[in-house]
């Protein structure tokens, strides 16, 4: 008999998740036993796959960058990256603002929906507010200031601290590459091997997906607010969602024109990946399988992989900005505001320099729309009106950021001469001997 595939066992485990705890919370003490004896199962899982987020990024990117051998392919990819994720982040948000304008999903709040939202959510709208006062506060040129760490060793124990780690692993790559080659022959050795390592440990971590996604699954419905809230944010839901699907279908239409592969291909091979984001709603945690997945399964050699989505992970948050837009105009909507076509289109700039600013981690995205709600000029107490429904939201742009992570790096891959045809491992057939 046929093993199951990775992408099914996650599928399974997340709707055994929601449907056991629907079970357990008809019971008065169905929710306590959730929180206290199935949650902390998930966080491990996150914990794990954090864990490895730094040392995969050091490793992959030192490694990435100097199988290159040449600066000049090096600022050929980059240039392309980036400049390929700002014009896909430019299209979400414009695509955000488009379908919120068209369906208005502000306009069917009503004063008492709002005013009950607003005091059950104050307290964790001010605690946004207070993080992007401090951050509204830096300089002009703080952004730029934060890419260089101070000390490698303090920046590798925070994964809020991504870019600063990019930066560094670029950096070293680049030393790597300037040096005579038996000088970096065991150094670089010393990564490929590292390398290999950390995505041994991916394999072994992945055994426990399916019941990681159970535990997280079974948590997110414990807690789950009220749905009488749920029913009054159904369109602003279905606006956001409608939103990320059309995302999702650019990203195909991407695939197909410019590396000539399937849309049915490119969604098989980066499933596991997009469930796993769904549920963990961190492109960080989810960025080790995300890698496994572009490499074997999709066919872009290691050293383009390598270099493109971690940078991704950090930056390319096509999801998250087109959230920020859809929330921004939303809730000038409940207001009884009417923004201008030139408030809108600096919501486009904001959103996508505001998501660029984004870390890969839950929640993250809702300290950066304060600034694009600032730069509108939309009440920031409007945060509390969108509290109720962003958990389950937030699952869903994590996992269109990790799409478009994935559909960037091949049309790169293809871009450079570095799209092969895959050679999958089968994670069900004793791969762990390999």
């Amino acid at each position: 008999m046929k093993k199951l595939a990775l992408h099914w066992k996650i599928l399974m485990g997340m709707v055994l998740g929601v449907l056991v705890a629907l079970a357990l919370i008809q019971f008065s003490w169905g929710a306590e036993f959730i929180k206290d004896w199935i949650k902390p199962f998930g966080k491990m899982f996150i914990n794990a796959l954090k864990l490895i987020a730094v040392p995969l990024i050091l490793a992959s990117l030192i490694k990435g960058v100097s199988d290159l051998k040449d600066i000049s392919k090096l600022s050929k990819m980059g240039g392309r990256t980036i400049l390929t994720y700002i014009i896909t982040t430019v299209f979400a948000v414009s695509i955000g603002l488009v379908v919120v304008n068209v369906i208005q999903p502000g306009k069917s709040i009503s004063i008492e929906t709002r005013t009950q939202l607003l005091e059950d959510y104050k307290g964790d709208a001010e605690k946004r507010q207070v993080a992007a006062s401090a951050q509204k506060e830096t300089g002009p040129l703080q952004a730029l200031q934060d890419l260089v760490p101070s000390n490698i060793v303090s920046a590798a124990g925070d994964n809020g601290n991504m870019l600063q780690i990019i930066v560094f692993a670029i950096f070293f790559g680049v030393g790597l590459i300037l040096i005579p080659a038996d000088k970096a022959k065991p150094v670089k050795g010393f990564f490929d091997g590292f390398n290999e390592v950390i995505l041994k440990l991916i394999d072994l971590i992945m055994l426990a997906a399916p019941y990681g996604v159970f535990a997280l699954l079974a948590a997110l419905v414990a807690e789950s607010p009220s749905l009488d809230l749920f029913q009054a944010l159904l369109w602003y839901a279905f606006s956001v969602v409608l939103g990320l699907a059309l995302m999702i279908g650019i990203y195909a239409l991407i695939v197909k024109v410019f590396t000539k592969k399937s849309p049915s291909f490119f969604f098989k091979g980066i499933a596991p990946a997009q469930l796993l984001a769904f549920s963990t709603s961190s492109s960080a945690a989810t960025l080790p399988v995300t890698m496994e997945r572009v490499e074997e399964h999709l066919g872009v050699e290691e050293e383009v992989a390598s270099f493109v989505l971690p940078i991704g992970a950090t930056i390319n948050m096509d999801g998250t900005s087109l959230y920020q837009a859809v929330a921004a105009v939303f809730i000038a909507q409940a207001f009884g505001m009417d923004l201008t076509i030139g408030a809108q289109l600096g919501i486009i700039v904001t959103a996508t320099l505001a998501s660029i600013g984004s870390a890969a981690v839950p929640g993250a995205g809702m300290v950066m729309l304060v600034i694009v709600l600032g730069q509108a000029g939309i009440p920031e107490a409007g945060l509390a009106l969108i509290f109720a429904i962003d958990r389950p939201l937030d699952m869903c742009r994590t996992t269109v950021n990790v799409t478009g992570d994935a559909a960037v790096s091949m049309l790169i891959a293809k871009s450079v001469g570095k799209l092969r045809d895959p050679k999958p491992k089968n994670w069900d057939d004793n791969y762990l001997e390999s």
